[in-house]
């Protein structure tokens, strides 16, 4: 399909059996779920899938699993951000052959200090420039370090393969000028599920949040509230889903979305060392948050 990009996403786990291995039978179940609800499409390989922490092969193994579960008509999105940017050309090719309609680009930082805007803006259209299906450009300033700019979006906005931007944070600021570009038909998806709605109020075509996973047709409510103009209903929304979108995310991390998966019958399992499991208490937490958030 051609990729569209707007509505919701869930960035998706990836689960891992009692031995460490990738459970493909549990993350496609997990998707066969998910997608009877509205959403429209999934992430593999994000920053919530362990990505950094998985080889190519058992990456590879995830947006096969992935792809087998999302119908045609919906998009898959696979991050392939890497420290070079030939290892991330390579990871591009071998998530479009697996039927990536997309592929999300983080920016490296490794060697943050010594990488130029220039040189940012430069690996960025090599890999457009050769990458079989479309870009999206990932912001994502708290783990990286790194930010993408405004000028420096604009410039990449320019390239036909550069199909949108994800900006993971709650800077409303940027995420409109960057929404502004291309006459308004750059689409640019909010990774920060407590700002959501003022996000889409800003010019956002929808979210990748950790929280779709767990509540989808609520994510999906939001976003269709206020492409509607139900701005009151959406606002309560809002704030219906906000602490537990915290708990799955900013506070809890991804033990924190895995335990709130297996308390709605998703399957979650354990993390990837050095990651830790959620103790008694941050169950506790979620499990009240998600109680809040599913009360009427």
């Amino acid at each position: 399909m051609s990729a569209v990009l707007g509505g919701i996403f869930p960035p998706l786990a990836t689960i891992f059996d009692s031995t460490g291995n990738v459970d493909t039978g549990a993350i496609s179940a997990n998707v066969a779920r998910l997608m009877t609800t509205p959403l429209s499409g999934v992430l593999a390989l994000g920053s919530n899938g362990e990505a950094g922490l998985l080889d190519d092969e058992e990456g590879d193994s995830v947006v096969e699993a992935a792809r087998a579960a999302v119908p045609a008509d919906r998009v898959v999105l696979v991050g392939v951000g890497r420290e070079s940017t030939v290892a991330s050309i390579a990871a591009a090719r071998r998530a479009a052959d697996l039927g990536a309609d997309a592929v999300l680009v983080r920016p490296p930082s490794y060697y943050k200090a010594h990488v130029s805007n220039d040189a940012l803006v430069a690996h960025f259209r090599h890999i457009a420039d050769v990458s079989p299906v479309p870009i999206v450009l990932y912001n994502l300033p708290g783990p990286t370090g790194v930010i993408l700019t405004p000028a420096m979006v604009a410039s990449m906005a320019e390239h036909q393969n550069v199909l949108g931007l994800k900006e993971t944070s709650p800077d409303l600021e940027r995420l409109g000028i960057s929404a502004g570009l291309r006459a308004g038909k750059f689409p640019v998806m909010s990774g920060w599920a407590p700002v959501l709605y003022p996000a889409m109020m800003a010019g956002a075509a929808g979210g990748i949040l950790a929280v779709a996973n767990v509540l989808p047709e609520q994510c999906v409510a939001l976003y269709t509230h206020v492409k509607a103009g139900r701005y009151v209903e959406a606002l309560a929304l809002q704030r219906r889903i906000t602490k537990i979108a915290m708990h799955v995310s900013s506070v809890h991390g991804i033990a924190g979305l895995k335990a709130a998966m297996e308390m709605l019958g998703y399957s979650g399992g354990p993390v990837r060392a050095p990651l830790t499991a959620a103790g008694d208490k941050a169950r506790a937490e979620i499990a009240a948050a998600l109680k809040d958030a599913q009360e009427k």
